[in-house]
């Protein structure tokens, strides 16, 4: 009797809220097509290092609320390299893992297209609270994280307004300000600051005293950390000016990554789980999960390592009209 297909799931990069239902969904659906699942923890790091654990559907048992990653991430230099990947192969092969799922962001896709162009059978699924990769209109993470931020800005706008002050918000997004766009919507900032529209200090300023002499009671600014305008910088910059308001900043951190993923994030990890596996029963491989409109559709990994994400710019004009 042949020995049954053995798929290897692995969740790579940044953590994002929704890991942990992508892993049980990944789980779940692989047996239930009569396939081996095997663990590996810490990304391609633990790949490279043999670190697997078979996976059975008790595994994977209440993790679906959990935040993080029950299988650990890490961020590995060797696997960068060609004698690293080869390496991982090999470990794969000893192990028997036919196939393999990846769970990240971008540096994670581009290692699974890495691995696609050796001949290994690679599924991706996007995990990314940032929202930035190609072809997937959401990231599994993104939601939850931009709860996370609402919760916290609501939360500032009642001090602000209690001591009359501006208060300066940096969220994640280093290369897209997808969080910073759609906080500053929800949130009602007065101004949003992101990587792909260049802003001076200046015209912040400019924005807090206009907001002052409006008679608001506070002006609420969202930074991405990869504006290139510092928050500690900026905060300093225009207390030390005239403008109606003192200022405070609040740095989100990685408190964006952490809690319990919303129902929405549970439902699109699960989704893209099941999907993957699929795919794999199927024969198709080399590929993301992306959710397009409302289905779940495949996106070659040539695709999305190609192409660049920028935030919707449609969204950016509502938060600055909305902010008047």
């Amino acid at each position: 009797m042949a020995e049954k297909f053995t798929i290897g799931v692995l969740t790579s990069g940044g953590d994002a809220p929704g890991m942990n239902a992508a892993i049980r969904a990944v789980v779940r659906t692989s047996l239930a097509n009569n396939m081996n699942v095997i663990g590996i923890k810490h990304g391609y790091e633990g790949l490279i290092n043999g670190e697997f654990e078979a996976m059975e559907a008790r595994a994977v048992g209440s993790i679906l609320q959990r935040g993080g990653t029950v299988l650990l991430t890490s961020r590995s230099k060797r696997f960068m390299e060609a004698s690293g990947q080869r390496d991982a192969i090999r470990r794969m092969n000893e192990a028997g893992i036919d196939a393999l799922v990846v769970i990240g962001g971008e540096g994670s896709m581009n290692g699974a297209y890495a691995l696609s162009q050796k001949g290994v059978k690679v599924i991706g699924i996007p995990g990314s609270i940032d929202n930035d990769l190609w072809g997937t209109n959401m990231a599994i993470g993104t939601d939850t994280a931009m709860n996370t931020i609402m919760e916290a800005v609501d939360k500032l706008r009642d001090t602000a307004s209690s001591h009359q002050r501006a208060f300066l918000v940096e969220t994640m997004g280093r290369n897209c300000g997808y969080l910073a766009v759609m906080a500053g919507i929800v949130c009602g900032a007065e101004m949003v600051l992101i990587p792909e529209v260049p802003v001076t200090s200046e015209e912040v300023a400019t924005t807090v005293e206009d907001a002052y002499q409006r008679g608001k009671t506070h002006a609420i600014i969202i930074n991405a950390e990869g504006s290139g305008i510092s928050t500690t910088d900026l905060a300093e910059k225009i207390d030390n000016m005239d403008l109606g308001f003192k200022t405070r900043m609040t740095i989100l951190g990685h408190i964006q990554r952490g809690g319990s993923p919303t129902a929405y994030d549970r439902l699109l990890a699960s989704r893209m789980g099941v999907k993957a596996v699929e795919a794999l029963v199927e024969g198709t491989h080399g590929v993301m999960t992306g959710l397009r409109g409302k289905g779940i559709d495949f996106i070659p990994l040539v695709d999305v390592i190609s192409n660049k994400r920028n935030v919707n710019m449609e969204y950016y004009h509502m938060a600055k009209v909305l902010a008047r």
